[in-house]
């Protein structure tokens, strides 16, 4: 075999120890992130508060409980609420630096359940542009918002 050969041959060993020890990294980086989200008690805290709060008001609506509110729609109350645990959801997350996590998308859904639970009752000619407005001001905040 020749030099040049021996060099080839060494260069794409090296080049396939390479490709691996990258492609094993990129594993553990996977496997961490992963970890990282099974160990976040706010998601699922906030999964079983929505699921509560969906029951319970369910429940009432079942029992007629909520026909003394008679201008509130049960799954007006349903949304709203979700709309207020998700957004609270958003506050642990920004107070506690130990849940930190991007709260944009959780911000949006916020509103989102909001404008719906509200648009229900109040109309959505009001609701929704209320809610754009609130989806673009917290977007806007959240580029000013230093991140850590």
């Amino acid at each position: 075999m020749s030099e040049r050969q021996r060099d080839q041959k060494g260069e794409k060993e090296e080049k396939w120890e390479e490709k691996e020890e990258k492609e094993e990294k990129e594993e553990k980086e996977e496997k961490g992130r992963g970890e990282k989200w099974r160990r976040d008690p706010v998601s699922s805290a906030t999964w079983a508060a929505l699921l509560i709060w969906a029951g319970l008001v369910l429940l009432a609506d079942n029992l007629k409980l909520m026909a003394q509110f008679g201008w509130w729609h049960t799954w007006a109350v349903v949304f709203v609420g979700a709309g207020l645990i998700v957004l609270l959801q958003v506050v642990i997350r920004l107070l506690v630096p130990a849940y930190r996590r991007g709260v944009v998308g959780s911000v949006i859904f916020g509103f989102i359940l909001l404008g719906i639970g509200l648009g229900i009752v109040v109309g959505w000619g009001m609701i929704w542009p209320l809610v754009l407005i609130a989806i673009g001001v917290s977007i806007v905040l959240s580029r000013f918002v230093r991140r850590s």
